[in-house]
């Protein structure tokens, strides 16, 4: 093995008022981030460009050198999660979440308080499996906590628009049904099919026996849909067939398998009681020690590493910036000290960087710039692994497109 790469989801952010205006990263105690930090180089990222609002869709795509516009995240999570995909089948990523109801359209949380099981997301997919009756085949699975994906099976098209509401600061969060983004027929026909679907989905699911004892226990019920991302078919990537990807989540698990690695993974932990942030901390600790395990038994398979650590997002979702900085002192602890004491004495490349920024403050992803650090090949005078320290850095700005190229992932 001779390169590494480490994608810190979301853990990018801006100044935090409880933490004297410094960001979760400048507060996170991380000797060992600081140690890479001290003997490399920093830069700093936009993952699309200056104004785009990064997904983890679209930003790890063009970090991977594609271009960032062409991306359906619903397929890749699709094959993340085993789907076997015809080419015209609509495959799109989906969110349990809460709405008033369907002629408000109201949306309570995109997420469902986050605290929907996955016993109760796999009685509520079979129930709509069952349920709901369309002019095609379709299924849909659930994922990890509040995700899923539905795929309608047949000739469809995806220039079609989103229903997931994805709240901002000044937008109305209301919940708007699909419409066709063309004046093609099978266009028209899509979107039309997909609101019947979510229209059956929440008829069904507002009255289901699951929702009414969540509501009777003061949580929010999971009675509708929201969609986005759908696609058709699954894009050509750049190849790293020479690659190993250590991930269990379905999105990265789909774009690290259409970009030719082997991705080895886990079953992510099931999300047992409400306690969404038990289950984080059980998934971090988790893919830690896969993720280590993995790397000594593979590292001489394969000539590069792709790993990703998908808890540090949710913090920032949730303007939680205590949790955001505990996640990241235990993958400074757990990962990069044993990451550290792997590489001594090896010609290896570490580079570590966000797919997006996080900021607590706006619960949401931004078109902040993230840092990125490069162990391996000489040194400047960095001493943090933190936003501030990456302005600094000799490695200058950059966009996701040509990061593999300006830090020697490529060779």
């Amino acid at each position: 093995m001779k390169k590494i790469l480490v994608i810190l989801d979301g853990a990018s952010g801006l100044s935090v008022k409880i933490f004297g205006g410094k960001t979760c990263l400048e507060m996170a105690e991380t000797p060992n981030l600081d140690f890479f930090a001290e003997k490399g180089k920093m830069g700093y990222m936009y993952p699309i460009d200056e104004k785009t609002v990064p997904g983890s869709d679209n930003a790890i795509i063009s970090i991977f050198g594609n271009n960032s516009e062409n991306c359906k995240r619903g397929v890749y999570e699709a094959r993340g999660l085993g789907f076997d995909l015809k080419r015209g089948d609509f495959a799109v990523r989906t969110n349990f979440g809460t709405i008033e109801n369907l002629k408000s359209k109201v949306v309570i949380d995109r997420r469902a308080g986050r605290t929907l099981t996955t016993k109760e997301a796999q009685i509520l997919a079979k129930a709509l499996n069952k349920g709901i009756k369309l002019p095609c085949k379709f299924e849909f699975r659930p994922a990890v906590q509040h995700r899923g994906v539905l795929v309608l099976k047949g000739g469809f098209s995806d220039n079609i628009t989103n229903t997931d509401p994805e709240w901002r600061p000044g937008k109305d969060n209301k919940f708007r049904f699909s419409e066709p983004l063309d004046d093609d027929e099978n266009s028209k026909y899509t979107s039309n099919v997909l609101n019947d679907l979510l229209d059956q989905a929440f008829k069904i699911l507002n009255s289901h026996p699951i929702n009414e004892i969540r509501r009777k226990k003061g949580l929010l019920p999971a009675n509708m849909l929201f969609t986005r991302g759908g696609g058709i078919e699954i894009p050509k990537l750049k190849k790293y067939k020479d690659w190993m990807s250590v991930n269990p989540m379905p999105l990265e698990i789909g774009i690290a398998e259409a970009s030719g690695m082997k991705n080895f993974s886990f079953e992510y932990p099931k999300l047992k009681k409400i306690d969404v942030y038990a289950n984080l901390y059980d998934g971090l600790d988790r893919t830690i020690k896969f993720a280590i395990k993995t790397i000594k038994k593979r590292h001489k398979d394969f000539v590069g590493c792709y790993v990703q650590f998908k808890e540090t997002d949710v913090p920032g979702h949730d303007n939680k910036p205590y949790e955001k900085r505990k996640m990241l002192e235990i993958i400074d602890k757990r990962f990069f000290g044993f990451l550290r004491k792997f590489v001594e004495g090896k010609n290896i490349k570490v580079v570590v960087t966000c797919d997006h920024s996080t900021p607590c403050k706006l619960k949401a992803h931004s078109s902040h710039p993230v840092p990125v650090l490069v162990f391996g090949g000489g040194g400047d005078e960095s001493s943090r692994f933190s936003e501030r320290e990456a302005k600094k850095g000799s490695l200058g700005k950059m966009y996701g497109w040509e990061l593999f190229r300006k830090v020697g992932l490529d060779k």
